[in-house]
């Protein structure tokens, strides 16, 4: 069928790109329409697919061809080798030996001595099968590669993160690109006033902002994502910024993994699976700043939409009782308060643990100018105070646990000895099969337990005593106030822990409500009762303000 396309497929991967230039498509194209013009073969149109692996037939170049064979349009297919088709064994089968034959396609591979249209060639099959074993060696090489240079500490991302970018000397090194750093700082410094993701996201394209992607290929850098509108934001691309710890100096490794060669999907991997190497490069934010964010986002929450200003209380208030958090709600007289979300839910699984906001603020402000005035009077004295009280504080809370501690595991060795001598009266006919497997089930459970109160008990004592010794960071951050007029979703999470609201209290004919300020680093603490006639009229009383 003299009108029908001969269609001269190219491929070329980044793999085959190393090799030079046999493979290259100029190369190839100029060895397909050599054929095609020896043989007489007309109609011929090039179907190319530059930078696709062998092992994906998820390629555009060999899809348009398909689609083409399909609405019979293709009479011939012509590639260099069996290679260039595909490194797919029982694919490049399909194709080559069912589909091309159910649409009289004839096929040819120059290079390789392949026509569909002359004798079988029985060797075909292994061929195709070889250039599989290819591409799976070609990628167990580069993975281990892959993963020697992750351990190493250098970075594995292709493109460097929003902020960065590749130094021209090395390109393992990442530096500072001060426009992006920018507008990363300033992300991070919204958060800190209390705005969400959301909120940030609609800022930035409000002031037509350039988004990641379209900001790198307005430098000209390549492998750029295609985006619409170069100015849209989106509270992913925000809360992915705002998570990222490469913004510290450090180089995460192995966030992702491809699965199979064939492939190429990348899968996430959980935290725990990630490398991450310390002070690699200068960071664009302070470890202060970037802590104070994943505080304020782990106890975020969406502001209402009546009012988009974020509460400084938010996250951090909780029920004395059950210890659910409290959240804001206007009442019938439309008076901004807390209340306990137990209670508020449809269950009410606990009581009414309520405190209007500008009760709250009140007592916070004082509490927190008193610390304030305190620390500025004599640093050195509370400083001693507070490591002397700390201290005493948590002696005891550690000692318990490393008793518990030297128990566990004088326990879990016993077991392994109790292991060992079960196994061997079962062997010796002391005991039976049934009774051994019945009683092993039993250590095995109890040593599993006790090898996690080991690790949970570890991890309480060394966080128990950081805590103890970290009273100078509380100090550095005192000294940015030096009085607070104005509460704020940063010196909130800055200064103070939690809050804890009791229950109401009516007995004496007023509205008395105890409330308890637990400051950052365990350094002090201090509470108070809250008296509210009548909802009128509001006064604090003192009842602890000490070092704990």
């Amino acid at each position: 069928m003299l009108d029908r396309i001969t269609a001269l497929y190219c491929r070329l991967s980044n793999d085959d790109d190393l090799n030079g230039e046999s493979n290259s498509i100029t190369n190839q194209k100029a060895i397909l329409q050599k054929y095609a013009d020896e043989k007489g073969l007309r109609n011929c149109q090039f179907y190319i697919d530059d930078g696709f692996t062998g092992t994906n037939f998820d390629r555009p170049g060999f899809k348009k061809m398909l689609s083409d064979i399909e609405s019979g349009k293709v009479g011939t297919v012509i590639v260099k080798d069996m290679s260039r088709f595909g490194r797919d064994y029982l694919k490049v089968g399909y194709y080559t030996e069912v589909m091309f034959a159910e649409h009289g396609v004839h096929f040819i591979a120059v290079n390789d001595g392949v026509d569909s249209e002359l004798e079988s060639n029985d060797f075909t099959p292994i061929r195709n099968l070889f250039n599989e074993f290819y591409a799976r060696d070609t990628s167990r090489k580069i993975r281990a590669a892959f993963k020697s240079k992750g351990q190493s500490g250098k970075p594995l991302a292709v493109v460097a993160p929003y902020g960065y970018i590749k130094s021209e000397a090395d390109k393992n090194v990442w530096e500072i690109d001060e426009e992006a750093a920018q507008v990363v700082r300033r992300i991070f410094k919204m958060c800190i006033n209390g705005l969400g993701p959301g909120q940030i996201a609609r800022k930035l394209t409000e002031e037509k902002v350039l988004i990641p992607t379209a900001y790198a290929r307005s430098k000209g850098r390549k492998g750029t994502k295609p985006y619409k509108n170069p100015t849209l934001w989106g509270s992913q691309t925000v809360g992915k910024i705002l998570e990222r710890p490469e913004y510290i100096g450090h180089t995460v490794n192995f966030r992702t993994e491809v699965k199979s060669y064939k492939t190429k999907k990348q899968a996430i991997l959980s935290r725990e699976n990630w490398q991450i190497f310390e002070n690699t490069h200068e960071p664009i934010i302070s470890q202060h700043d970037f802590d104070l964010v994943q505080e304020l986002r782990k106890n975020k929450r969406r502001p209402r939409k009546a009012n988009t200003k974020v509460s400084p209380f938010s996250g951090i208030v909780f029920c004395a009782d059950c210890g659910a958090k409290l959240y804001l709600y206007n009442s019938e007289k439309n008076q901004e308060s807390m209340s306990c979300s137990n209670y508020r839910s449809k269950f009410r699984s606990c009581t009414a643990h309520y405190i209007r906001t500008v009760v709250l603020q009140k007592l916070v402000l004082g509490e927190l100018n008193k610390l304030l005035e305190t620390v500025h009077a004599n640093e050195d004295a509370f400083v001693n105070s507070a490591m002397e009280s700390a201290s005493a504080a948590h002696l005891q809370e550690v000692k318990k646990a490393k008793k518990l501690l030297a128990q566990s595991e004088r326990r879990i060795d016993d077991l392994d000895k109790l292991f060992a001598r079960l196994y061997e009266d079962n062997v010796l006919g002391k005991i039976s099969d049934e009774r051994y497997t019945q009683m092993s089930a039993n250590y095995d459970s109890e040593q599993k337990q006790l090898k996690q109160t080991v690790s949970e008990l570890q991890k309480f004592i060394e966080e128990t005593e950081h805590k103890t010794s970290d009273i100078s960071n509380f100090i550095h951050l005192v000294r940015k106030y030096t009085y607070i007029e104005e509460l704020t979703p940063e010196i909130m999470h800055e200064l103070v822990e939690k809050i804890v609201v009791h229950a109401p209290d009516k007995s004496s004919g007023h509205r008395e409500q105890k409330v308890e300020i637990y400051f950052r680093f365990n350094v002090a603490s201090s509470s108070a009762i809250v008296d509210c006639k009548y909802s009128k009229k509001c006064s604090t009383t003192n009842t602890k303000n000490e070092v704990a």
